[in-house]
């Protein structure tokens, strides 16, 4: 007998779990394939610093007991300078929170069938038709979705996934105790999220001190493996980054890892290119979907799943229509709800990375003088409140930036002036 079902998902990571948590709420007969063992989960996959924030709590249902620590406020710092803001937040303990989205899913009616490696998608006569898994097993399926994260072997198979090395960011963190979360050379990060923009530490990139009660935090560091943004580095590998940055802050002199603690991932940093073809949708990290700015997966890979359910409900619901026309509502959804502006904020980040370490400095003056709401409408890709952090001072560095990435700063140009 043919081993069949509505919807088949690579990936159990949480936008893969959320896919078919709604699918399965809607009735659908969904079957989640799982690279890791089920009594290990998510031992190898447990890679997120897990900050989010109550909109996806809310808009989600996640409970409160998946929560490490609930944050107050977000700290961004330079080498000499920071600026705070109100802003709640939560730390997850990731572990907790996979497991729920699955265990949900269960509930729902989903079935998970753990140590199942997906290789590769069937297809009849170019439309994706099941999942190839662990050699030679097949499972078919209406709709195929691929939530297995930059490793996508399904969308790699199709063309769909155009990752590139120059693009990708890799990280680290550990979970410490004995973290001095309020040193007064610093600011006072008690129920703080903290972002650090400097060269020194992670060029290209960011650093995070993440409190999570107590004397613990969660600390890391990450950034794009783009040979340009480490110029203004020692050359480090990313370990080494770490620890001079744990052995030059006194935030860290007493303080200790956790053992067993220590979480590694990646992600790409670049615009996504195909979303779908016939039968076939790419969700979370696949696409990728990563918040290009400031990192935060977690809600947008949400989402992503929340827009592959809605696309899958209705090329499923009456006739069934899984042609490439009708799976590409999924694309419009996306850039409509998941990642809006994904243009204007790639270039965005792309520039950030590129500035010196004393514009970091000047740049937490310009949110101070400035105020949230034009640091939130530049998050958000606003081209107005974007103009108002630049200077006169930064006409040389834009130049340069423009004359290296001409495509890069066109289509980001075109997403904030659209014609």
């Amino acid at each position: 007998m043919t081993d069949r079902f509505d919807v088949v998902i690579a990936g159990a990571g949480p936008a893969g779990a959320q896919c078919a948590r709604d699918l399965a709420g809607r009735d659908y007969d969904v079957l989640v394939l799982e690279t890791e063992d089920e009594d290990e989960f998510p031992r190898q996959s447990n890679k997120s610093t897990a900050g989010t924030f109550p909109s996806m709590m809310g808009a989600f249902s996640i409970p409160d007991d998946v929560v490490m620590h609930f944050t107050d406020s977000v700290v961004l710092e330079s080498p000499n300078d920071h600026f705070a803001q109100t802003q709640p937040g939560a730390v997850l303990e990731f572990a907790d929170f996979k497991r729920f989205l699955v265990r949900e899913g269960r509930e729902r009616g989903a079935e998970y069938r753990f140590d199942s490696r997906a290789t590769a998608p069937i297809t009849e006569d170019g439309d994706v038709v099941g999942v190839r898994y662990d050699g030679d097993e097949e499972v078919y399926a209406d709709v195929v979705i691929d939530a297995t994260g930059p490793a996508a072997p399904l969308a790699k198979d199709l063309g769909v996934s155009d990752l590139e090395r120059e693009n990708q960011a890799i990280g680290i963190e550990w979970e410490m105790e004995g973290v001095e979360i309020d040193h007064p050379r610093y600011a006072d990060l008690t129920d703080a999220m903290m972002l650090r923009l400097d060269h020194d530490l992670a060029p290209g990139g960011y650093s995070w001190i993440f409190h999570t009660g107590g004397d613990t935090a969660k600390v890391g560091l990450c950034y794009i493996q783009n040979e340009k943004y480490h110029a203004q580095g020692e050359g480090l590998s990313i370990d080494g980054y770490l620890e001079k940055w744990l052995d030059s802050d006194p935030r860290f002199a007493d303080a200790e890892k956790l053992a067993g603690k220590q979480h590694r991932g990646s992600a790409h940093i670049q615009a996504p290119g195909q979303l779908s073809t016939a039968g076939f949708m790419a969700i979370g990290d696949t696409v990728p979907t990563i918040d290009p700015l400031w990192g935060e997966g977690i809600h947008k890979g949400m989402k992503s799943a929340r827009a592959a359910a809605i696309t899958a409900d209705r090329c499923l619901t009456g006739e069934v229509d899984t042609s490439a026309e009708a799976m590409s509502v999924y694309g419009d959804l996306w850039h409509r709800d998941v990642a809006p502006d994904a243009d204007v904020r790639l270039l965005m980040t792309h520039l950030l990375y590129y500035a010196p370490n004393e514009r970091y400095d000047r740049l937490m003056q310009d949110m101070r003088e400035l105020g949230v709401d034009t640091l939130a409408n530049a998050n958000g890709g606003s081209a107005l409140a974007i103009a108002k952090l630049l200077h006169g001072s930064d006409l040389s560095m834009l130049y340069e930036f423009a004359r290296e990435n001409p495509t890069l700063v066109k289509r980001g140009v075109r997403d904030a002036l659209p014609l």
